[in-house]
């Protein structure tokens, strides 16, 4: 029996990785732990919300049964947080906090949702890419049994709050041109929440490459799509 807990369960992906959780046989029970409720619904889910985010840390060691995965798609955008040094402490310093309270609990598999380019050249003057560097070198120093960092490129599909919809409707319409192209720039939110799910899976089996796994563009569709099996 396994148990999986999902910070971020009413974004984009993280919405797509609670849903996904919720069809497979492999997750016999799922929390969520979230300033708002999702809107899935199961009878093996069990949803808690709670809008002061400086608790959710340590909720994890709450939950029963204790969760052996925990997936974490938190994020948000500048205009949303209210500015640069706001959207830090949710995307850098609440992830950090939720990945060393979940060691502490005793997970044993911890995912990620990084971003692509995060490692460019360039990418340590990017605030953005700064802030993915710091919560990746963090769960890499906290020594999981498995950490598995996805880093997909644009994320496709519809959503709430489109980060940049112009750009994303253009990007999404490439697969009837070149899906091949497509594939290199973006990936549809199923897709990746599919491929975070599905690495957890082949962690747990003891198949993954290596326990400090990242997953690039490739992987994802690779996971997500191409070997995705119902």
């Amino acid at each position: 029996m396994t148990t999986a807990a999902v910070f971020g369960c009413t974004g984009a992906v993280g919405s797509n990785i609670l849903i996904t959780l919720l069809a497979s046989d492999a997750f016999t029970s799922v929390k969520t732990i979230s300033r708002r409720l999702p809107k899935s619904q199961s009878p093996k889910l069990e949803a808690l919300e709670e809008l002061d985010t400086s608790k959710w840390g340590g909720m994890i060691s709450t939950l029963s049964p204790k969760p052996s995965a925990v997936f974490n798609a938190v994020g948000t955008m500048w205009a949303t947080a209210g500015g640069l040094q706001n959207q830090w402490k949710i995307d850098h310093d609440l992830c950090i906090e939720t990945a060393k309270a979940a060691k502490e609990a005793g997970v044993t598999t911890y995912v990620f949702i990084s971003s692509a380019g995060t490692r460019g050249l360039l990418s340590r003057y990017v605030p953005y890419s700064k802030m993915k560097i710091g919560v990746e070198d963090a769960i890499k120093e906290l020594n999981f049994e498995h950490a598995i960092i996805m880093r997909p490129g644009m994320i496709l599909g519809e959503r709430e709050t489109p980060k940049a919809p112009f750009l994303e409707k253009t990007i999404g319409s490439l697969h009837q041109i070149s899906p091949a192209f497509q594939d290199m720039i973006g990936q549809d939110q199923k897709i990746i929440g599919r491929a975070a799910v599905a690495a957890v899976c082949i962690a747990q089996a003891g198949k993954a490459p290596s326990k400090y796994w990242v997953l690039e563009q490739a992987d994802v569709i690779k996971y997500g799509r191409d070997e995705w099996r119902e």
